[in-house]
């Protein structure tokens, strides 16, 4: 009775840690609270609140480990005057990655975006579309060094009012990151370099050419289970005049994203 007690026991025990272990490993929405300050906002080189700042609150929804998910973001200015350039972003995406055992592994994001300014009224022409295709070769170079590429289609609403006549057009950026592990810090210390070339983006307002550059210096710190803060420091210089008019070339500024993940 003993013997058969104990391999009852022994049966059971074995069978719940199984069941643990497969619920352990069952795919489950994932969630993530991002709330960024930045110093200057500079959406693909352009100071979108001029002297002022911006808060970014996003909700990130990820769909079960599938590769979906969506973003819904919202942008605010931390000075007063721009009513009408707040606004939420909606993006759904797909990310994933291919040739996962070679060196050219490619990982990429596929995001389409639904820009609403709610400040603005629809006779206003109150939204934009963009469509962003990210992609990254983390294998490629070694090293440290992750060379990226992102291609934006943005379709700016139409009307008469500054912003949101702008014609549609493309924006392509080029960037280089370099990872250093540095003892006293969790996190990689990330050195980044980008440069921006606007394709018919603005149409007449803009010129088709390479239009800003940006430097970069960041890190990241695991406060808690789930919490964690990225702080940076970037440096942007413009190298065409109409990019941001009448502001200066040279622009530093920091950004500090908390994200809590469950």
């Amino acid at each position: 009775m003993k013997k058969a007690f104990l391999l009852a026991v022994m049966v059971l025990s074995v069978s719940g840690m199984t069941i643990a272990e497969d619920v352990a490993k069952e795919p489950k929405l994932g969630v993530t609270l991002d709330l960024t300050y930045t110093s200057k906002w500079l959406s693909k080189g352009v100071e979108a609140y001029r002297s002022h700042g911006g808060f970014f609150e996003t909700l990130d929804l990820d769909f079960y480990g599938t590769g979906l998910g969506v973003k819904v973001t919202h942008r605010s200015a931390t000075g007063s005057g721009f009513v009408d350039s707040q606004r939420f972003d909606y993006r759904p995406y797909y990310k994933g990655s291919l040739f996962e055992d070679e060196s050219y592994k490619t990982n990429y994001d596929l995001s389409v975006g639904y820009e609403h300014y709610y400040g603005l009224s629809r006779t206003k022409a109150n939204t934009t579309y963009e469509t962003i295709l990210a992609c990254s070769w983390p294998q490629l170079l070694g090293g440290g060094l992750v060379p990226k590429y992102v291609a934006h289609y943005e379709t700016p609403a139409t009307s008469g009012v500054a912003p949101h006549n702008a014609k549609a057009g493309w924006v392509h950026r080029f960037i280089l990151d370099y990872n250093i592990d540095v003892a006293e810090l969790p996190k990689p210390l990330k050195l980044s370099s980008e440069i921006g070339y606007y394709d018919g983006l603005g149409g007449k307002s803009k010129d088709s050419d390479w239009m800003y550059t940006t430097f970069g210096l960041s890190t990241g710190f695991e406060l808690s289970k789930g919490l964690s803060l990225a702080p940076g420091l970037y440096y942007q210089h413009s190298m065409d005049d109409d990019l941001n008019p009448g502001r200066k070339h040279d622009i530093l500024y920091t950004m500090v994203s908390m994200k809590y993940a469950f």
